[in-house]
């Protein structure tokens, strides 16, 4: 049996990406899934169907817009009620725009800081009560390098993610002593389908191939050559859960190929 088998977990932006591979993961463990992210009634029904036949664990899925703050008191609220008390919290949703500061769209700005970081604080707020009061919680901040380091373009992401750095060692010390940890997870290149787009605009611009695009690409930033996997990241949210992690909290974990050792 599972150490995870009675927990329930919450994984916001789980419909796609690296949510869906630490949902798919937290299902393999029995864990009672709890899903958000948008995605038309047919997708989202296959996704839980998906990992309800390919596991034992219940899935369920609750699609509150992340940038509103009374919709994600609503879902809280909605959960507590019809599931019980959530006992693992990942926040993962996160969204992206390239642009200099000095015509960044302000629109995007608050869109960004409204789902990288201020979702991030209104979950954990309404989650960490009850996790306290059980005297066990786990609260893990999918972050990102960019939550280390800085990068042109990027001001309202950077912005984010370090922000949630931040969230994330006020949350451990607020929580020492009580059984709740709250780490976040800084992961490097992940071939999503942005950078799968920037690859591609490389290798036209340097008249180069797509491999020889994705390894400069890659040698920029991974000593390694090499992506992160989603999985790599679902693996290390699991064993922030496990209890050989119970006295890891307030930790920033990068998992970047070696981006931040420069």
């Amino acid at each position: 049996m599972s150490e995870l088998e009675s927990k329930k977990v919450l994984i916001t932006g789980s419909t796609s990406g690296i949510g869906l591979a630490i949902a798919k993961t937290f299902a393999k463990q029995n864990s009672t899934v709890i899903l958000n992210g948008f995605g038309t009634i047919d997708e989202i029904k296959t996704i839980i169907d998906d990992l309800s036949r390919q596991t034992s664990a219940k899935v369920f899925h609750y699609g509150a817009d992340l940038t509103d703050p009374l919709a994600i008191e609503e879902m809280m609220k909605k959960i507590q009620a019809e599931i019980g008390s959530i006992d693992i919290l990942i926040n993962n949703a996160g969204v992206q725009h390239v642009e200099a500061i000095e015509t960044f769209p302000v629109n995007k700005w608050d869109q960004i800081i409204a789902i990288n970081l201020s979702a991030y604080f209104h979950t954990t707020r309404h989650a960490v009560g009850s996790m306290k009061e059980k005297g066990w919680g786990r609260v893990i901040n999918i972050a990102s390098t960019h939550g280390l380091v800085g990068s042109p373009y990027k001001s309202a992401y950077v912005a984010a993610k370090h922000g949630v750095v931040g969230l994330t060692k006020v949350v451990a010390l607020e929580t020492g002593g009580l059984g709740v940890t709250c780490n976040a997870v800084c992961p490097g290149w992940v071939l999503t389908p942005l950078v799968d787009a920037q690859i591609k605009e490389k290798a036209e611009h340097s008249k180069q191939n797509y491999e020889e695009a994705t390894r400069d690409f890659l040698a920029e930033k991974h000593p390694s050559l090499a992506f992160v996997e989603a999985e790599h990241i679902a693996q290390m949210c699991l064993f922030l859960c496990s209890d050989a992690a119970s006295q890891m909290t307030g930790s920033i974990l990068a998992i970047d190929g070696g981006w931040t050792a420069r």
